[in-house]
């Protein structure tokens, strides 16, 4: 049996990602050429398994799916109700946006782990890590007006709380946003965890510098947060086809 050569293989490789066959796609079909090389070794049909000397391609991290600052603004401001649930809603979702948390780091807030004149919350997040999140104006209003309400159905410590007074779950902040997006015609649907993607997008946007938005985010790793990095050049290459005058493409 002829025997291929890394050289060969490497080429293959190259070949199918210029194909613009995807890092995933081309693992995935080396993994499949992995299992029969290593069967042919097995049985002696080859000396050696070079497959099993290679590296495969990494997988690309997938860019995060945001919402642009007008749909942030569409979302938000639509929730203007004075009922209990439109005040916490408003106040959950502005609160996420604004301080970039995670949805388990948000539920986790106590009363008393958060200053409002100051402008403020503590954080517990991933690992353990304690951290302080900064809460913008919007969501301090919000806050205040949601505070109001929350003290005649609270039965705990916990600031958000659902009907019965209980901590909100990560679960129902998720059926929250689904549902305010779904009463917004036309606003594209995202994750939860999107709008602490639009929120690193939108300051990578304004100007903030790459190691502030980790820290702002609580990523322990500067590669965690370079993803967003994407989602920004994106828009900047949008706004420049779209605006200078000799950027059309070919």
């Amino acid at each position: 049996m002829a025997v291929l050569s890394t050289r060969e293989i490497r080429t293959f490789i190259a070949d199918k990602l210029a194909e613009g066959k995807s890092k995933a796609s081309v693992s995935r079909q080396l993994s499949c050429y992995r299992s029969f090389f290593a069967f042919l070794e097995r049985e002696g049909a080859i000396e050696r398994d070079i497959l099993q000397l290679l590296t495969l391609p990494k997988r690309d991290k997938p860019v995060p799916k945001y919402l642009y600052q007008e749909e942030v603004s569409q979302l938000l401001d639509h929730i203007d109700g004075r009922d209990f649930a439109s005040l916490r809603d408003r106040a959950l979702l502005e609160c996420i946006y604004a301080s970039g948390v995670r949805v388990s780091e948000c539920v986790s807030i106590d009363i008393g782990h958060f200053s409002l004149s100051d402008g403020y919350a503590y954080i517990m997040g991933k690992g353990g890590k304690e951290r302080y999140v900064l809460l913008g104006s919007k969501a301090i209003a919000a806050l205040q007006r949601y505070l109001d309400a929350r003290g005649t159905v609270a039965t705990c410590s916990a600031l958000f709380v659902n009907q019965r007074g209980t901590r909100l779950s990560d679960r129902s902040v998720r059926r929250i946003l689904d549902q305010r997006l779904r009463e917004v015609p036309g606003l594209r649907h995202i994750h939860v965890h999107g709008l602490r993607h639009s929120f690193a997008t939108h300051l990578l946007d304004g100007g903030a510098d790459l190691r502030s938005v980790q820290e702002l985010l609580g990523h322990a790793s500067l590669s965690s947060t370079q993803i967003y990095t994407h989602t920004s050049r994106e828009r900047l290459t949008k706004v420049y086809l779209e605006a200078h005058p000799r950027a059309e493409l070919k």
